[in-house]
């Protein structure tokens, strides 16, 4: 095995989690390496060892090639990989959603030509989750209430379509798009995401340079392309990073139908009851439904998924 060890005293607080990964590599070979027999040992006496995992030889971001060759650039990609290879419960739940989501996401991606690798931005912004930050930013793509409107998202009292996986995945096509076409760079696309392109535009200002690996900047967007480099690296080898994935534990996509309705619903549990699902199936379904009503104005129509088949 191609790893550094690092041993840690039996009077030191022993990680369950670390001391499961060794037992998942152990138990899932027929043969443990001697290593590994080593390793189990000093579990049982009472001592644990953590694997750091060698950096790839080399890495892309949509095609853009990372300059490993550089310290800074090893030490940051290396500090992602870490951090989020013993993360286990987020990084676990983020790969058994990707069975889910990426299906949903990736054709939009394709067809407004952004590269495939953004859909780790989704995964490192909400971990495919409908999540809420503390500054407000809201969906699987984490946008504020005024980026979302700006691109063209509806966001009122009861209609939110940052929930919406695929209308908000199509708004961040458009952001991602108008961000390439200013900076060339789909790196720096991505670093604008995280900062806005006001910010990274200062920036490129008082710093004379143009690419984002050059770049002096906040912790969190200095950290931010590299957080999207290690989620890629660790879906795509798993299995070297310690995650064993069974297939009856992972995520299935969602069976549905979808309806389009064009008059008000006065009660939306009601409806659901109609549909022959629970009012909690039906929010599941469509998170976007932000109130228990949905007023229909004369002319517009909103698509609802029903849910069929095994649940």
């Amino acid at each position: 095995m191609n790893a550094r060890l690092i041993i840690v005293s039996a009077t030191a607080v022993i990680s369950a989690s670390v001391a499961v990964l060794v037992l998942v590599a152990f138990a899932n070979r027929l043969k443990p390496t001697k290593e590994e027999n080593d390793a189990y040992k000093q579990l049982i006496n009472g001592e644990y060892r953590i694997f750091a995992m060698p950096l790839p030889e080399r890495i892309d971001f949509a095609g853009e090639m990372v300059p490993l060759e550089r310290a800074d650039i090893r030490e940051s990609l290396d500090r992602e990989l870490l951090v989020n290879t013993y993360w286990h419960s987020n990084t676990l739940l983020a790969i058994k959603r990707s069975y889910r989501w990426f299906p949903v996401i990736e054709p939009i991606l394709k067809a407004n030509d952004i590269p495939d690798d953004f859909k780790y931005l989704a995964v490192i912004e909400s971990a495919l989750s409908n999540a809420t930050s503390p500054a407000g930013a809201k969906g699987f793509w984490q946008f504020l209430e005024e980026t979302g409107r700006q691109y063209d998202l509806e966001i009122t009292d009861q209609v939110d379509e940052r929930y919406d996986v695929e209308k908000s995945t199509q708004a961040a096509c458009h952001y991602l798009k108008d961000a390439f076409d200013r900076y060339g760079s789909w790196a720096m696309a991505a670093a604008s995401y995280n900062m806005g392109m006001g910010g990274l535009q200062r920036q490129l200002g008082r710093q004379n340079q143009n690419a984002y690996w050059d770049l002096l900047l906040n912790e969190e967007t200095a950290r931010y392309v590299y957080r999207i480099l290690a989620m890629k690296e660790i879906f795509n080898h798993a299995d070297q990073y310690g995650f064993v994935m069974r297939p009856a534990e992972l995520y299935e996509p969602l069976a549905y139908a979808v309806f389009s309705v064009d008059t008000t619903i006065g009660n939306l549990a009601v409806f659901a009851n109609e549909q022959g699902i629970s009012y909690k199936l039906l929010k599941w379904y469509n998170p976007w439904l932000r109130e228990n009503y949905l007023k229909i104005s004369q002319g517009k129509s909103y698509q609802i998924k029903i849910p069929t088949g095994k649940q």
